[in-house]
């Protein structure tokens, strides 16, 4: 067997969305489980539509996902000389026609069509006529009066459309441009392409495409269609479930790796498994196991797979995430300023409790802070910071001065020994002093957050809400 080709095929006009990457994250796995290629066509034939912009958009997020195609990016655009050559060479088979039918005329065809009860479709008026080149003219394929177009969908089964269902579509528009049908098959063809994974909203195109193929009596590939992506609600996915830009999750806080182990478990199985390194998708991926039904997106799982990823993630990759997201939402300087040690420090004490980047950056702001820049909440100042308080907390920071070792241990013993003095209970203390030095209610435990604070910050804090009591 040869070896197999695959490819994603977005149009540049507009960004690509999670349905799209979870089109382009198949197709590369498809290649990859079987020693095969990826490769990456933009097609960006409607110049009206297509942006630049958008270009570099899809370009990012597949690089963001690691989806990097194996040979240069092909720009449909550029091959315009290409596809005009092949229905040329249609023309000189005789298996595609001139038409000079006005869209008027088409219109009132399929009105008289729609109303004998048969398929609404151009009635070939032109297709014996032998005409030539001229001005307004369509180049039409000359499709088969009978028989069908058969194929065994690698997602749907077999598929059938009967040839009389469909009508001579057009292959070169009046303005001299080819239609996205003809130029997708001749780019697949010249790419090399032997297996087309795509979304289900092509299902229609693909009789048509084959019918090309069998014109120009090239191999026909194999086609796949997946079913689209639901939300919650059994609806199409729109913006409000979760249909964003893929650049948009980054900008979210999530990890590449998090979003493609799940894209590709949204339609796709092995057994009861969840989480997947990118050798294990490569190596475990099949056609058999994909789904023929839509998926729901779910982002609480989504946020679920994504925890798992951040508490594995390597510390310095980690590291260099958070700064920047602070850098994106702060400002060049306020990364700056950050010491990436106590960063690094922190990092394992927030790991656990992170489901995004963001709430990592957010969750980590306290230790990255002098303490003239500490922000408190009101209401856990005014719940644990008032006058009796803060006379335990002064006593409390005098004893911890004198501590010799500014590590966990002994810092719980100095801790167990002052509220055993005093015949108070752990909480009346703890809180407290959480609240001084972090500024909130809720941190990783108070011991560990102590230490990767330092000496000097924990004490500089603790003395700072004495000034809440005046």
């Amino acid at each position: 067997m040869s070896q197999i080709v695959t490819r994603f095929a977005p149009s540049p006009t507009g960004f690509l969305h999670i349905g799209g990457a979870r089109t382009a994250l198949f197709s590369y796995l498809l290649a990859k489980s079987q020693g095969g290629r990826f490769e990456l066509r933009i097609e960006d034939t409607d110049r009206e539509r297509s942006t630049p912009e958008a270009t570099q958009a899809i370009l990012d997020a597949m690089q963001w996902l690691d989806l990097q195609p194996d040979g240069e990016t092909v720009f449909q655009h550029a091959r315009a000389d290409r596809h005009n050559e092949v229905i040329e060479q249609l023309l000189a088979s005789g298996n595609a026609y001139y038409c000079d039918c006005t869209k008027e005329q088409v219109d009132a065809m399929r009105e008289t069509a729609r109303a004998q009860g048969k398929k609404p479709k151009y009635d070939g008026s032109c297709r014996e006529r032998g005409l030539g080149p001229g001005p307004g003219r369509v180049v039409r394929l000359k499709t088969p009066l009978q028989g069908s177009v058969a194929y065994n969908d690698m997602v749907k089964g077999p598929i059938a459309t009967a040839c009389e269902e469909m009508d001579d579509m057009i292959l070169r528009r009046s303005d001299g441009t080819p239609t996205y049908n003809l130029a997708v098959v001749v780019d697949d063809h010249d790419m090399g392409v032997t297996h087309v994974l795509r979304g289900d909203d092509h299902v229609n195109n693909t009789p048509r495409q084959i019918l090309i193929y069998r014109a120009l009596e090239w191999d026909v590939p194999e086609f796949g269609h997946v079913p689209m992506i639901l939300g919650p609600d059994k609806k199409k996915l729109s913006k409000r479930h979760g249909a964003l830009s893929v650049m948009e999750y980054q900008s979210m806080g999530y990890l590449p790796e998090a979003v493609v182990n799940y894209l590709a478990r949204l339609g796709w199985s092995h057994g009861d498994q969840e989480v997947f390194t990118r050798e294990e998708l490569e190596q475990l991926f099949s056609v058999e196991h994909l789904g023929s039904s839509p998926s729901v997106f779910d982002t609480k799982k989504l946020e679920w797979l994504n925890a798992q990823y951040i508490v594995q993630a390597d510390l310095n990759r980690l590291a260099d995430l958070v700064l920047d997201v602070i850098r994106e939402e702060a400002g060049d300087q306020e990364a700056a300023n950050v010491d990436r040690d106590v960063l690094l420090r922190a990092l394992p004490l927030l790991q656990p409790r992170a489901k995004t980047l963001v709430e990592l950056a957010e969750a980590s702001q306290f230790f990255l802070v002098d303490v003239s820049h500490l922000q408190y909440d009101e209401k856990a100042v005014n719940k644990f910071l008032k006058p009796d308080s803060l006379a335990l907390l002064a006593e409390y920071t005098t004893a911890l001065r004198g501590l010799d070792r500014f590590e966990e241990e002994a810092l719980e013993a100095l801790t167990k020994e002052f509220v055993e003095q005093r015949e108070l209970k752990f909480k009346a203390i703890a809180q407290p002093i959480r609240v001084s030095i972090t500024g909130r209610t809720a941190s990783p435990g108070l011991f560990e957050t102590m230490v990767v604070l330092g000496r000097e910050q924990t004490l500089a804090r603790l003395d700072r809400v004495q000034d809440f009591g005046l």
